[in-house]
């Protein structure tokens, strides 16, 4: 019978770049098997001093916007220039069965075979924003792997980029030109949240058009970032078909690494990363010991026919789940 890997064995492996160790520390720490928690948390406690060397992007936008075809252009002249990218790319998991497609390795069939690359698919399971549940760790992992740059593909720019823009240091939005009236496709949010906005397939027919939109998004970002702003979101045009504006597109995120750098605000940005983490991993734990308690199990099916009956507020009863729940912490020992 085969032997499980030790934390050192992971650790060792992570260390000396072993593509299967690596694969095999990610799944440990994405699992969602109680028996597998402490090892993950050793793996990453002995990890967590070799990383955070990388330059971590995110590059988000709407389903159709070619993001897979613009990282696999982007991350094929990185490792050209002697650049180690991993790509993390979250796919979307169905809301009934949780399944995902985990495509992106054929997506992107050039870089998954080039020797300085490494393509992560993770399913997003019920994690709004984007992002798989344990992306900062894996993040982490791969840069204990020898890897310095780190792009985060996203699901799409929904309601909650704001998840997704904490946990990278340049947070890239695409955009699609002759798709409507672009002006009308802008939220406020995702203006504000974008450290660099490209037009994507910017070539052939749809070139003019990408230039147009270009004007309308600077125009639209004149409202958000008055002059004299710290950081003013370059908007560029791209191909990632072509490879148009992609070598553009890299030394616009440098110049924003450089700024942030520069300023200070990295350093600040690393610990709010940091600090959200912890949150995140509170709030999944309680969210864990919230459904697995045995006074919330046994006072749940008898509030939930009371709400079907229209007997009981919803908000009432959601206070007696969490009283439920209060009171069998107050009683455990201590």
């Amino acid at each position: 019978m085969r032997q499980a890997p030790t934390v050192e064995d992971y650790v060792a492996g992570v260390r000396a770049g072993h593509r299967p160790t690596l694969a095999r520390a990610i799944t440990l720490i994405e699992s969602e098997q109680p028996a597998h928690g402490e090892k993950a948390q050793a793996v990453l406690a002995g990890l967590m001093p070799h990383a955070g060397r990388a330059w971590r992007v995110g590059l988000s936008g709407v389903p159709g916007v070619g993001k897979s075809t613009l990282i696999e252009a982007l991350g094929t002249r990185l490792t050209a220039k002697g650049h180690k990218v991993a790509v993390l790319a979250v796919d979307p998991s169905s809301a009934l069965t949780g399944g995902s497609i985990l495509g992106d390795k054929t997506r992107m069939g050039q870089l998954s075979v080039n020797p300085d690359a490494y393509i992560r698919p993770s399913p997003a399971g019920r994690t709004l924003g984007g992002v798989a549940r344990k992306t900062l760790e894996t993040i982490t992992v791969c840069e204990a792997a020898g890897f310095d740059v780190i792009l985060v593909e996203t699901v799409g720019v929904g309601q909650s980029e704001v998840l997704a823009s904490e946990m990278v240091d340049t947070f890239a939005v695409l955009m699609l030109a002759g798709a409507g009236d672009e002006l009308q496709g802008i939220k406020r949010g995702i203006l504000e949240l974008a450290d660099v906005i490209a037009i994507n397939k910017a070539d052939g027919d749809n070139l003019n058009r990408a230039k147009a939109a270009c004007g309308s998004y600077r125009a639209a970002l004149r409202y958000l970032h008055p002059p004299g702003s710290p950081w003013v979101p370059p908007v560029i045009t791209v191909s990632g078909q072509s490879g148009d504006g992609l070598d553009h597109l890299w030394d616009v995120i440098t110049q924003h690494r450089d700024h942030l750098s520069a300023s200070g605000a990295l350093a600040e940005k690393r610990s709010a990363q940091q600090i959200g983490w912890m949150w995140r991993l509170v709030e999944d734990r309680l969210r864990e010991a919230l459904r697995h308690d045995p006074k919330v199990s046994a006072a749940l099916p008898g509030l939930k026919q009371q709400v079907l009956r229209g007997d009981l507020a919803p908000t009432v009863a959601a206070e007696q789940i969490l009283a439920a729940f209060g009171g069998a912490l107050s009683n455990r020992p201590q």
